[in-house]
């Protein structure tokens, strides 16, 4: 990894107060090293770390996603309610979900209008709404 995609990293986590460790920084520069958005699974991220040459366990990508989560860096988009992909991008705005190839990638948000939303059950309010637009190849 270069020395700027390591800064980026070590930026994006002391924005956020979050602890570095190698594995951290590692990670933080992999994500936003390159000033791009990233939509990445937990494997994904190991695949990627490994390519890098870092030695980082699949249960601490896992657990790092998490603590990026938790610190408001990430966000977690659950396709089929197993599948979690992990997002840079924090502002809401839409998905498209490649079926063929489990891809999921930022859709236009501009072009998406919801009008209303179903009321709450008693007791609760809507924290959230995500929108995942599965697409799949004719």
């Amino acid at each position: 990894m270069t020395p700027q995609a390591m800064d980026l990293g070590a930026k994006w986590l002391n924005r956020a107060r979050v602890r570095s460790t190698r594995q951290r920084s590692a990670l933080a520069a992999l994500l936003v090293g390159d000033g791009q958005d990233r939509h990445v699974t937990a494997e994904s991220l190991h695949a990627a770390s490994r390519d890098a040459g870092e030695t980082i366990s699949l249960a601490t990508v896992y657990n790092t996603l998490r603590a990026f989560c938790d610190a408001g860096l990430m966000q977690e988009v659950t396709v089929d309610g197993s599948k979690s992909y992990f997002d840079t991008r924090m502002e809401d705005h839409p998905h498209f979900y490649w079926e063929d190839d489990s891809t999921l990638v930022d859709a236009p948000a501009d072009e998406l209008e919801i009008t209303r939303l179903p009321k709450a059950p008693d007791g609760a309010e809507i924290s959230k709404v995500d929108v995942v637009i599965r697409l799949k190849r004719r």
